[in-house]
């Protein structure tokens, strides 16, 4: 491995970063740097909100692991920027980490390639009239979801159980995006699972299954309590999991997902369908995160799955690096 390893090079932990998620991000981040080094790669941190990007071009950066979460870290942003620098990046490209961002968008692929997601209607700010956010509930019934579309972690994100909560929930989620997007809520499970590779190679990783107390996986117990629990294996039957992983496989080579990435799910109760609420391209790597504990149980330590994640690292424009 140590051959392997110094054929990285130098390498970039793109952590912290101005999104909303800018605290989980340097977790994540701080997970990985320790986890590379304590390999043998030659890692270093690098915060692009307190940092010019091309300053890694200056200082030899050979790749870089995109620990960022939300805006301008998995929206195509930085990706964009690594292209023209020509230094390789791990997860998505440009236009799959842009769609796979705003969950409208990718619902609109999903759906177009028959892929099953809650049914949605999309707010924009014209549309944001009081008279037509009380007709949303009529299309998409009691209770439902709102959330802004391009926003990670559970932020800005309600359940509405009544008519009189809408206004609310529409201006807290447009606090954070120009757009509101209200979902179909499905009542059941919910489930995650992570992706690795590319193309034909893409393979999921095992089932995790997630139980928030009163269904509240919000960004308070996703990330700084213990009140949440998950199971991996699944405990699901096992055509039912295999069924979800097939279905996130599609769901990431549909989007043209690379490297890695995780999709969340709901399983509806009343006949057990798994619907796809969203495909995260650089998910969480701290702790507490899904895709390290999912890797665990395929035996995947945290750092030969930092290593192997890095590896994928490449470029849209793939046939003009030279490694």
């Amino acid at each position: 491995m140590n051959a392997d390893v110094k054929a990285l090079g130098k390498v970039a932990v793109l952590m912290g970063g101005s999104s909303a998620e800018r605290q989980i991000s340097l977790m994540s981040g701080a997970g990985v740097l320790a986890a590379l080094r304590s390999q043998g790669v030659h890692a270093h941190a690098f915060d692009p909100a307190e940092r010019e990007l091309f300053e890694l071009k200056r200082d030899g950066f050979a790749r870089c692991f995109i620990a960022l979460h939300g805006r301008f870290g998995e929206d195509g942003s930085v990706q964009g920027a690594l292209e023209l620098l020509r230094i390789p990046y791990t997860g998505s490209g440009v236009l799959a980490s842009a769609i796979a961002m705003d969950k409208v968008m990718t619902k609109r692929v999903w759906i177009a390639e028959g892929l099953p997601t809650p049914r949605y209607e999309w707010l924009s700010p014209e549309q944001r009239t009081r008279e037509h956010i009380r007709t949303v509930p009529d299309v998409l019934g009691l209770p439902l979801i709102v959330k802004p579309p391009r926003e990670g972690s559970s932020i800005g994100i309600t359940k509405v159980a009544g008519y009189s909560q809408m206004q609310g929930a529409v201006e807290l989620a447009a606090k954070y995006d120009a757009d509101v997007l209200c979902e179909e809520f499905i009542e059941g499970e919910e489930v995650t699972c992570p992706v690795i590779g590319e193309g034909a190679l893409a393979h999921a990783l095992p089932v995790v299954k997630i139980m928030a107390p009163e269904g509240a996986y919000d960004y308070q117990n996703k990330y700084f309590t213990d009140d949440v629990k998950y199971r991996v294996p699944s405990g699901l039957p096992e055509a039912e999991e295999r069924e979800i992983q097939r279905i996130v496989v599609q769901a990431y080579r549909t989007l043209g997902c690379r490297g890695w990435g995780r999709a969340d799910l709901m399983i509806r109760a009343s006949d057990r369908k798994a619907f796809l609420l969203e495909m995260n391209t650089s998910p969480g790597m701290t702790t507490h995160s899904l895709v390290p504990m999912s890797a665990k149980a395929a035996g995947i330590s945290y750092e030969t799955l930092c290593v192997q994640i890095l590896g994928l690292a490449t470029l849209d424009a793939a046939a003009s690096i030279a490694n």
